[in-house]
């Protein structure tokens, strides 16, 4: 089997490469290529691990023709085309929590930094000025510290802030209020937030919504004499209006480790009384850098060798340890996607997955994705799991989840309906000895069969010699019969037939398969 290789082509700690290597990877560390020189040699590798410096374009991924996944040492992903990537099924991770003690310390160190005026205190020391009652600073203990953005780091800054004896009251829509009380933070609007906080420090990623969270209209609600830290990401914060605010004094200090713009060589700021700026230093630590390295080459070795997904940016998670869980699981998925992928025409604006019994206890999300790549199957050609959510979305159609608590007939039960002109319609599968998918229910009716290989669905009126006509049909024809399923409503009814075979169907016999006395519908499949 040949092993998964993977380019490392910025400067990271070299126990990555080891911790590739050992995890049944080839690794090659090229630094420092041109977007030219990388162009002309990632068409080889199948993994790559990045910093900052690398720009994962729309070209570089273009070239990219064996890529599966891109791995970032660290948070920020600005510098990856994650939508295009997720369009070419191309999976992004990064390693969140890597950098984060370090970048909630810098930010608590900001604080002092602000509250006691240490940097301005330390150059005029040096410069033999001994100006002992030129810096009044003040404490922040009691004092009340807004955190926007209750995240990973946000949380981390919080425990530290109480150790502090800090009152520490957050902004975060996504924060729950058993999380807030978990973290001994008063939730509260943001508007609330800003009228109250001693100091706010911000732990936010750079999102449309997040972008100038801190405008100058913001700015203005907040406390006379506030103190504001950004150790996230450049453009929370209007610098120009805070600029303006310190110059005022309305601001009381503000301490940047970054910038809309890097790397900041000038900026308007620089010079201002109370204010602090580090070069982006929130992960720059011995112990952090060690860590994103090692956790990156861990999760892409992974991905890459079994199959788990960790801190993906535009995939379900799926560990290491759940991957074998799900495997069969995914398989069912799958198939049941593209068979009724292929079995339905027309727009479909809308996919529900239902699951019952043991597959209610599963992570759905892989499931999800794997029924989405198997129905839109036939209508590209590049799509896997990864962008088939993306897909889906481009095309308008809607995905519902649904999970059913009880059991029904079988132990675990994977059901796919799909919204079409004709109504709902939907096929349902399970595993036979918890491995082996089988198809149990199509469009309502009841039919055992294995979705493999070359298979025939007909539909036809369920009358005497019509299995006759058809074993005919294939006969003459030279096509050997492998399985043979059927299922019908009621006695008379409609019937369905599935007909597994050892190769590919023509199309003439299909035409013929169509003129038989009884059949409404006459199809090739291919799994």
């Amino acid at each position: 089997m040949t092993k998964p290789k993977v380019l490392i082509s910025d400067k990271m700690d070299p126990n990555a490469a080891r911790i590739f290597e050992e995890r049944g990877c080839e690794v090659d560390v090229i630094t420092g290529k041109t977007p030219e020189e990388l162009k002309e040699i990632i068409g080889q590798y199948d993994g790559l691990a990045i910093r900052s410096s690398t720009k994962v374009t729309k070209e570089i991924i273009d070239a990219a023709t064996n890529l599966k996944v891109i791995g970032r040492a660290g948070i920020g992903v600005d510098n990856v085309d994650i939508p295009y990537a997720s369009s070419k099924g191309i999976v992004v991770m990064n390693t969140p929590f890597g950098n984060s003690i370090t970048t909630a310390e810098h930010a608590i160190a900001l604080m002092f930094a602000l509250a006691r005026q240490l940097p301005e205190a330390n150059a005029q020391t040096q410069a033999g000025l001994w100006p002992k009652n030129g810096f009044m600073g003040v404490e922040v203990t009691g004092k009340t510290l807004g955190l926007i953005g209750a995240g990973n780091i946000g949380s981390i800054v919080a425990d530290r802030a109480h150790g502090l004896r800090m009152k520490v009251v957050a902004y975060d829509p996504f924060l729950s209020p058993e999380r807030a009380v978990e973290m001994g933070v008063e939730k509260v609007e943001l508007d609330d937030l800003l009228a109250r906080a001693d100091f706010i420090t911000l732990h936010t990623p750079l999102t449309d919504q997040t972008r100038n969270i801190l405008s100058r209209e913001n700015l203005a609600k907040t406390k006379k004499g506030v103190r504001i830290v950004n150790c996230a990401r450049g453009g929370l914060v209007d610098e120009e209006a805070l600029k303006d605010l310190l110059d005022s004094g309305h601001v009381a200090g503000a301490a940047l480790d970054v910038f809309v713009t890097e790397p900041a060589k000038e900026h308007a700021l620089f010079g201002t009384p109370n204010f602090v700026a580090t070069p982006h230093l929130g992960a720059s630590t011995n112990e952090a850098q060690v860590n994103v390295a090692l956790q990156v080459a861990e999760q892409l070795s992974d991905y890459l060798v079994n199959g788990g997904v960790t801190n993906a940016l535009n995939v379900p998670s799926l560990s290491a340890e759940e991957a074998p869980k799900l495997k069969p699981y995914m398989a069912l998925a799958e198939k049941l996607g593209s068979l009724v992928g292929q079995l339905t025409t027309g727009s479909v604006p809308r996919v529900s997955i239902h699951t019952e019994g043991h597959a209610n206890e599963l992570n759905i999300k892989p499931m999800v994705a794997a029924v989405l790549a198997g129905f839109l199957r036939e209508q590209s050609d590049t799509v896997n799991m990864v962008n088939a959510p993306f897909l889906a979305k481009e095309r308008g159609i809607e995905v519902r989840e649904v999970r059913t608590e009880k059991e029904g007939d079988y132990h675990t039960l994977l059901r796919v309906s799909v919204k079409t002109d004709a109504g709902e319609r939907s096929v349902a599968g399970t595993l036979f000895s918890n491995a082996e998918p089988r198809l149990v229910e199509l469009f309502g009716i009841k039919v055992e069969a294995e979705l493999a290989g070359h298979m025939m669905y007909i539909v036809n009126e369920d009358a005497p010699g019509f299995i006759g006509r058809i074993g005919t049909l294939l006969g003459e024809n030279g096509i050997n019969i492998g399985t043979f399923n059927l299922g019908r409503r009621e006695a008379g009814g409609e019937a369905v037939l599935l007909l597994s075979v050892d190769g590919e169907v023509p199309a003439h016999v299909l035409e013929k398969a169509r003129t038989l006395p009884g059949v409404k519908r006459a199809m090739a499949l291919a799994f």
